[in-house]
C-alpha cells in the first residue's frame, strides 16, 4: 500500500480472549459504527502524518503487520508517520465492514479502498484489513492490524511483436502434472490441467505475462540458446515453479 509505504503499511492479529470459543451474534450498529470512526481517523492522519489519532488508539503492546508481512510495534509506527511529500496525496475509504464481539475484544474485517496521487497520475489499490479491538476503560483500542492486497486487474499494456505461437504447447512440471498454453485468435491463455477453465495470460514483456486467474502471478517464458521457447516459470509469492516444454521445440 503505498500510502501505507511511506511509513508502515498496517496488520494484525486476532488475540485469544478467555470464555466462549464461539462468536457472539452480528454486533449491533452502534459499535461497527464506532470501530469505523477510530478507523477512519487513523487513515485520514497517515497522509497529514498527525500521530495523536495513532498515540491515543493504538493499545501500548500493539501489533501491526503490513501486507509485506513487516511487523511494527506502536512505537515504530507513530516515530515513522510523516506527512507525504510535495506531490503525493492519497485518501482511504472503509467498505463492506463486518464486526464480531468477543467479550471485551471486537474483530472487525474491513476492505480499504486507497485512491492515491502521484504527480497526477492517479493509483488504486484495494486491500483486506482485519483490526483486533480490546476494551480498556471505557474506550476501544486497536491492539491489532493486518491487511493483504486484494489481487486486481492491472491496466492493459501494448507489447509489440508478440508471437503468441512461440509460446504454444504443453509445459510440464511432475508427472501427470502439465499446463496447456494455447492461442485463441491471437490471445494466449493457458489450462492448469485437462478440462480446467483457461486464464488469459496478459502480456507485459516480450516473454512475460501476468496471469488472470486471483493469484495474478507473473509468467516468464524462457528461450534456449537458439532462441525457442522452451520452459515457462510461475513466479509465485517470491519462488519460481519451473515448467519444461513437451516435447522440446527441437523435436
Amino acid at each position: 500500500m503505498r500510502i501505507r509505504r511511506f511509513w508502515w503499511l498496517a496488520a494484525c492479529v486476532v488475540f485469544a480472549v478467555g470464555g466462549s470459543a464461539h462468536a457472539a451474534p452480528p454486533i449491533h450498529d452502534a459499535l461497527r459504527g464506532t470501530l469505523l470512526q477510530i478507523t477512519q481517523r487513523l487513515v485520514d492522519a497517515i497522509p497529514v502524518g498527525n500521530r495523536v489519532p495513532w498515540q491515543q488508539s493504538l493499545t501500548d503492546d500493539a501489533v501491526v503487520i503490513d501486507e509485506f508481512g513487516r511487523i511494527q510495534h506502536k512505537a515504530d509506527v507513530v516515530a515513522s508517520l510523516h506527512p507525504f511529500p510535495k506531490g503525493l496525496s492519497g485518501s482511504i475509504e472503509l467498505r463492506n465492514a463486518h464486526v464480531q464481539r468477543y467479550g471485551g475484544t471486537a474483530v472487525m474485517q474491513v476492505e480499504q479502498y486507497e485512491r492515491e496521487t502521484v504527480f497526477g497520475q492517479k493509483l488504486v489499490t484495494r486491500y483486506q484489513t482485519l483490526l483486533t479491538f480490546v476494551r480498556q476503560g471505557d474506550a476501544w483500542k486497536l491492539a491489532g492490524y493486518e491487511d493483504v492486497t486484494i489481487p486486481t486487474a492491472p491496466p492493459m499494456l501494448e507489447v509489440r511483436g508478440l508471437m503468441p505461437s512461440d509460446y504454444v504447447g504443453i509445459y510440464r512440471y511432475g508427472p501427470g502434472r502439465a499446463w496447456t498454453v494455447v492461442d485463441r485468435d491471437g490471445v494466449l491463455g493457458y489450462a492448469t490441467h485437462a478440462g480446467g477453465p483457461v486464464n488469459v495470460l496478459q502480456p507485459v514483456a516480450k516473454d512475460v505475462f501476468m496471469g488472470s486467474d486471483d493469484e495474478r502471478n507473473l509468467i516468464i517464458f524462457r528461450r534456449d540458446r537458439q532462441g525457442h521457447v522452451d520452459a515457462l516459470i510461475e513466479r509465485r509469492k517470491f519462488n519460481d515453479l519451473r515448467l519444461v516444454r513437451t516435447p522440446p521445440p527441437s523435436a
